[in-house]
């Protein structure tokens, strides 16, 4: 019977034990950025339209729609949903407005000046659908009247 007794309290001492540690890898870092048509949408995004003249800024955590004659609306972004060259983003103004915004990756052209968009932008604002362009702010804001609307090249380190 002893060697039975012996077995028994093995199995229990095993039981109790804590288990031995596994090495904690790394932390997966955080995923790559949304991008769509080369624009990084993680960053500040400005879609934009004529007739009626209309805006809404993607600042990162708040999306800021504003128009001629339109009172400026803010609601909470979320992070865009991303198939293929289509990215789609949904929210709700702090007035209760619905907004529906489908970026897609082609090329545009906002028919009042000679610039050349890398997005297309159709957007819903509480039932009234508007057409655009869309591009990162940066971009916009860099270039001039004319030509693509794309960020400047990034310096490079010498090496």
């Amino acid at each position: 019977m002893r060697p039975a007794v012996a077995a028994l309290a093995a199995l229990a001492l095993a039981a109790c034990s804590p288990e031995p540690e596994t090495p904690a890898g790394p932390e997966p870092g955080p995923g790559p950025a949304p991008t769509l048509g080369g624009v990084d949408l993680s960053r500040p995004v400005r879609l934009l339209g004529t007739e009626p003249f209309w805006a809404i800024d993607l600042t990162g955590t708040e999306i800021v729609y504003s128009g001629a004659d339109r009172p400026e609306q803010r609601g909470p972004q979320p992070v865009p949903t991303i198939q293929g060259t289509v990215a789609t983003l949904e929210t709700t103004t702090t007035a209760g407005t619905p907004i529906a915004i489908t970026l897609t990756a082609t090329e545009c052209s906002d028919g009042m000046s000679d610039r050349t968009y890398p997005l297309t932008a159709l957007v819903d604002v509480g039932g009234e659908t508007l057409m655009g362009c869309a591009a990162s702010t940066s971009a916009i804001m860099s270039v001039g009247e004319s030509g693509q609307v794309v960020d400047p090249p990034t310096a490079q380190p010498a090496g």
